[in-house]
């Protein structure tokens, strides 16, 4: 399924009323496919993603506003930061305005066997249905790259022009310097977000799959091997930044192959 695109020019509620209508008894924040009803969303709903990886990096937080390409660069970073768990979920508006503390610490941290054990926990009736899960998921995240990568290039080559006229205007101010600066890191750092979750999804996947196969052996895990190496070349074809002090390689099993039933 194709990531979804901001939406522009509609009137939208203020945070606190969004989050009172959604503390109401019964009231879901999730429409058909997991998305967030319109009444929800706000332009910059994902402008916290910049701001959390050049906090966790320990660099600056820009005061600047964001331009279109940034804003779209954090709507489609989120669906590839995001755990790839069912979104149908009643306080799905938490997570996507970054407000949950919990999952503000998980994005964080990385254990190779989470995806597992939510695929056992989901309540599939067949072998199957989790062998369908998982490829689904692998293919989503493949169709996600791209837009995502298209964005991330404009914005890499905008930064790069931004910093070098900065050389040639001379009543340019310190904060002003600054801002532009750090806005410029967040940038790369989101980018280099993505980068860093998707190995970690590659790895989870993979450990998913070697224990299914170990475990509940399909000829469907031919399919999901495929489609997870065809997520793996275009991960790691696609690194526009240096890795950033916060992205920790994932554990090996992220390079590994997987012993599959023909």
């Amino acid at each position: 399924m194709p990531p979804r695109t901001p939406r522009r020019g509609k009137t939208k509620l203020p945070l606190p009323a969004v989050l009172a209508l959604v503390a109401l008894a019964g009231c879901s924040s999730t429409g058909d496919f997991g998305q967030l009803h319109d009444t929800f969303v706000t332009n910059d709903i994902h402008a916290w993603v910049g701001r959390d990886a050049a906090a966790h990096a320990g660099a600056p937080v820009s005061t600047n506003n964001l331009t279109d390409d940034e804003r779209t660069l954090r709507d489609l970073a989120f669906a590839l930061i995001e755990p790839p768990y069912d979104r149908q979920r009643w306080d799905a508006i938490l997570y996507e305005y970054g407000i949950k503390r919990r999952f503000q610490r998980e994005l964080w941290t990385f254990d190779p066997t989470a995806y597992y054990r939510h695929l056992l926990a989901a309540g599939f009736s067949s072998t199957t249905g989790r062998y369908d899960k998982l490829i689904d998921d692998i293919r989503n995240d493949v169709v996600r790259i791209g837009p995502f990568l298209d964005v991330a290039h404009r914005v890499v080559d905008i930064d790069h022009r931004r910093e070098q006229s900065m050389h040639y205007i001379a009543d340019l101010s310190p904060p002003e310097r600054l801002n532009a600066l750090a806005r410029i890191g967040e940038n790369s750092l989101t980018i280099a977000w993505v980068h860093q979750s998707l190995m970690q999804r590659c790895a989870g996947y993979r450990f998913a799959l070697d224990h299914l196969v170990a475990t509940e052996p399909e000829n469907v895990a031919a399919e999901a091997d495929l489609a997870l190496r065809q997520l793996q070349q275009q991960v790691a074809a696609d690194q526009l930044v240096p890795v950033p002090p916060f992205a920790a390689r994932p554990p090996d099993v992220a390079a590994k192959g997987t012993p599959v039933i023909k």
